[in-house]
């Protein structure tokens, strides 16, 4: 099927079947290639992207689900004020170990300071605690949260 994707700003015509999960439509036919495959159940938040302003795994959403809404990935979350300031406090509190579940994590902790400028601890473990980090990082992915928040 023929389908139109807005990514990242950009318009992407597509042909790909309806029920293909969008995380390889963004992979390997758009090319972008910073949305990680983790289990490919949603479980661990490797592939999270926004749709629509949402975080949502993108290795269980069919493509179809997302033609005409806005899809933003790790490439051009920076491109937001609450990106911008998470991707900066990674940086400033060397937040990556491995790096390969910090674009999901990166996606999500965006996601929550855009919609709740000032997270409690709570708020934080609540929206992180779909996102899997096998090194161990969640001290520092807290204290970047946290940062990000304060520069707002």
């Amino acid at each position: 099927m023929s389908h139109n994707l807005m990514v990242n700003g950009n318009d992407y015509a597509i042909d790909v079947d309806d029920d293909i999960p969008l995380l390889w439509v963004l992979r390997d036919t758009i090319g972008l290639t910073g949305t990680k495959f983790g289990c490919g159940i949603a479980m661990c938040g490797a592939c999270t992207v926004h749709v629509d302003g949402v975080p949502v795994r993108s290795c269980v959403m069919p493509v179809a689900d997302a033609v005409g809404k806005p899809i933003t990935t790790i490439e051009a979350i920076g491109d937001t004020a609450a990106g911008a300031r998470i991707q900066k406090a990674w940086l400033d509190i060397d937040v990556v170990q491995c790096g390969y579940c910090q674009s999901g994590q990166i996606m999500s902790a965006t996601a929550l300071l855009a919609a709740n400028p000032s997270p409690t601890d709570d708020d934080i473990d609540a929206v992180m605690a779909g996102n899997i980090c096998r090194c161990g990082t969640y001290p520092r992915i807290r204290a970047a949260i946290k940062q990000a928040a304060k520069a707002g």
